[in-house]
């Protein structure tokens, strides 16, 4: 019996100075089951924010078709785009900022839709992991922690927490597991109904009346314009000087290496071709996509743009494009190319371009999780 009471005793005092480790300057009650011992981070790098459940995630979500999702949205509004199959979704930005994650399928598989706002960061992932040989599908919501300003997600199942700019879990029963990046792009209301007529965009009716009436506002306002992010979730001393903090990249990776392409650049020359290791890259910028971190009523917005990143490669060709006149074309064969990678003119009708698997992010928060990575330069 006294073994027993002594064992609890110790187990209880292990959990209590874990659950202190947390970065937790409100003192919120710590009410998260996570398995606190089996970490790969340094607990004090995580914030407490906000309670847990303080982000509703979207777990059933209804969908619209094009006329419906036309008058539903603007036309310059940014979605993430997914396609499997030849099926596509779409997913607004400003939806997602109220609930930073939905849970959803699409053609068998199970996707995660996630949007870190803070860290402009929309990233989808394949919620199905291996687990000790055992495959497991994940339901995700967001944790109310922050880490480099960056969500920090939890699994329902074993309330392990994951990183959402990697994709990785940090803390808990799951452990340096990794999700697979399903391949999207984040492309404009009106784009993505041009390419997908039949396509289905989530709709406003998401069941959360409150999360309702904020839709098409933006609580974050001037966000991308700050020379820093928010300072008490970031330090802007530790901010990588080598981009400007808020500057929007694009990432590719290959064999655990990354290379980022500033907005800036891209929209400057509007076509770039690339060779990163082994992959040979094009990535496209077109105009006509606005901020939705920018006014507090986002339709007001200022226009930032969309890149999107393929394989420059098609039938075992590699192709290399220029922009002009606002259309894509490869020289090969003088085609004409949309910002969704798809040819709609010339000897390559019909042809699509594999979209490369990217994020979105602030320059700030990937180079805090990834100091290394190549970037382009002119």
């Amino acid at each position: 019996m006294i073994p027993k009471l002594i064992s609890s005793v110790l187990l209880f005092f292990m959990l209590t100075t874990m659950f202190a480790q947390f970065h937790n300057p409100k003192n919120l009650p710590f009410t998260w089951k996570t398995d606190t011992i089996n970490r790969s981070v340094d607990l004090s790098e995580i914030q407490i924010v906000l309670p847990k459940g303080s982000f509703p995630s979207l777990d059933t979500p209804k969908f619209v078709n094009k006329a419906e999702g036309l008058k539903m949205f603007f036309a310059k509004e940014p979605v993430i785009a997914v396609v499997i199959n030849g099926v596509a979704k779409a997913y607004s930005l400003n939806i997602l900022t109220m609930h930073e994650i939905a849970n959803d399928e699409l053609e068998g598989t199970p996707i995660l839709v996630t949007y870190c706002p803070l860290c402009n960061s929309g990233i989808v992932y394949n919620r199905v992991i291996n687990h000790h040989g055992q495959t497991e599908i994940l339901e995700f919501e967001a944790s109310g922690m922050l880490r480099n300003s960056d969500m920090v997600m939890l699994d329902r199942k074993t309330e392990t927490l994951w990183q959402q700019l990697m994709g990785t879990a940090i803390v808990g029963t799951y452990n340096k597991i990794e999700l697979d990046i399903v391949p999207s792009i984040i492309i404009s209301v009106e784009d993505f109904f041009k390419r997908y007529p039949n396509g289905k965009m989530l709709s406003k009716k998401t069941g959360f009346v409150d999360a309702e009436k904020n839709y098409g506002y933006n609580p974050y306002k001037k966000y991308d314009e700050k020379e820093n992010p928010i300072q008490h979730f970031f330090n802007s001393d530790k901010v990588d000087k080598r981009l400007p903090a808020m500057e929007r990249i694009v990432d590719i990776e290959s064999n655990g290496n990354y290379k980022v392409y500033s907005f800036t650049s891209v929209a400057k020359k509007g076509v770039i071709n690339d060779t990163f290791k082994t992959s040979n890259v094009v990535l496209f910028y077109k105009s006509g996509v606005i901020s939705i971190l920018d006014e507090n009523d986002i339709s007001t917005s200022k226009d930032v743009g969309s890149v999107t990143v393929f394989n420059a490669n098609v039938d075992g060709i590699l192709l290399i494009f220029k922009k002009k006149n606002n259309v894509f074309i490869d020289l090969q064969t003088k085609s004409k190319w949309d910002i969704t990678g798809k040819c709609y003119s010339g000897k390559l009708k019909g042809k699509q371009l594999q979209i490369m698997p990217h994020g979105n992010h602030f320059a700030f928060a990937w180079f805090a999780f990834n100091p290394n990575s190549e970037i382009y330069k002119e």
